[in-house]
């Protein structure tokens, strides 16, 4: 019984992260979608929609990106070579510091 609950909560985890990946492409798109149609009828142009579009399938696709890194281990091997951790701080150039 024990592992018929324990495959539903990975089933449940699966799905939430599905649609988590879905969101991060579907909501950056239908912002700059709209931002572009409204645009698009104050100005009385045709063409912002479509660079909106293309700016949010970009943004998008970014979101995805740093999220799926995050998943599968990018965060592990950036630790692994010191480029990031809790004791880090950054000076006033940007570089990161031990201490």
């Amino acid at each position: 019984m024990r592992r018929s609950g324990d495959d539903r909560r990975i089933v449940m985890q699966s799905l939430a992260m599905v649609m988590q990946f879905g969101l991060n492409m579907i909501v950056p798109i239908c912002m700059m979608t709209a931002l572009g149609i409204w645009l698009d009828r104050k100005l009385g142009t045709s063409w912002i929609t479509i660079v909106l579009f293309a700016v949010g399938a970009i943004a998008g696709a970014q979101n995805i990106y740093r999220m799926a890194k995050g998943l599968y281990g990018g965060e592990e091997r950036d630790k692994e070579q010191g480029i990031s951790g809790e004791n880090d701080k950054k000076d006033h150039t940007g570089v990161k510091k031990k201490e």
